[in-house]
């Protein structure tokens, strides 16, 4: 277990987190041996019960157990329920979140890749690496022109299916060529998206006023996915790293990704405003 977190925290190191971000080894023991992994976006009941089911011994997600300090963890509480569970199981938790964010070959280029994004570079960078490669927090760059509406459709294709689908803001006429994405909540990158001359944004959680104040001052087009769509396609790209660099290592060691769509919405209906 200890090399496997090793290796994340060299490709993700945890100094590159956000300050109030809580990265890295949550339960485990460095010093088991880890044969089975479940990778899974969130630590929620679903995948908790995933990895029991699977008899794995660890899980690597991308979201933290906690982000605050807490004194109790009764097991009438939900996350109090999980860490028993994991710790009866013996099953290690390991959390990469926004150093995984602003790494290469994290949750930024996963998107980026998956939609045909060329030349990707960080959107917001944070700094080099020791290969002189920048990081830092989203991805901007080239994509074959089409209309915003093509685009959209082609996001909503490529995005791995949830309940909750994709929105569009703009003129879906309008030609696309450079893009930027942010996984995640990206309100916060409205403006930096503008600065760098981005055709259109795909990012999640997009709230109503910063959404709607930045359509009225002009592009880019906003695609606002949910955040689990566009943080989860970095799941898949984190297994294969993982299998090759064991493989490598001549070490055996067998990694799942979890397809449960831990959203916070169930399922969708149209308003439709007629009267009861």
């Amino acid at each position: 277990m200890g090399d496997i977190v090793t290796r994340m925290n060299t490709w993700y190191p945890p100094e590159r987190a956000q300050s109030w971000d809580r990265v890295g080894l949550i339960l485990g023991d460095l010093r088991c041996h880890a044969k089975k992994l479940l990778l899974a976006l969130d630590p929620v009941a679903d995948t908790v019960e995933e990895a029991l089911d699977e008899k794995v011994d660890m899980m690597i997600v991308h979201h933290p157990l906690y982000l605050r300090g807490t004194s109790f963890l009764p097991q009438s509480d939900p996350k109090g329920r999980l860490v028993a569970k994991l710790i009866r199981s013996d099953i290690a938790l390991f959390a990469a979140h926004t150093n995984a964010d602003c790494s290469p070959e994290g949750t930024g280029d996963a998107l980026a890749d998956l939609l045909g994004i060329r030349d990707a570079v960080p959107l917001v960078q944070s700094g080099e690496d020791e290969e002189g490669r920048p990081y830092g927090h989203g991805r901007i760059g080239a994509i074959t022109p089409m209309r915003l509406g093509d685009f959209a459709d082609l996001v909503a294709r490529r995005l791995p299916a949830g309940p909750t689908g994709l929105f569009c803001s703009g003129d879906e006429d309008a030609r696309i060529a450079k893009v930027a994405v942010c996984p995640g909540a990206g309100d916060s990158f409205l403006e930096a998206a503008r600065a760098a001359k981005a055709d259109a944004l795909l990012s999640a959680d997009l709230r109503h006023h910063p959404a709607l104040e930045h359509r009225e001052s002009g592009a880019p087009a906003l695609l606002c996915a949910s955040h689990w769509a566009t943080e989860s396609v970095w799941m898949p790209r984190l297994a294969e790293r993982l299998h090759s660099s064991a493989k490598a290592a001549n070490v055996d060691l067998e990694v799942k990704v979890s397809t449960i769509a831990t959203e916070p919405w169930m399922s969708h209906r149209p308003t439709l405003g007629g009267l009861l």
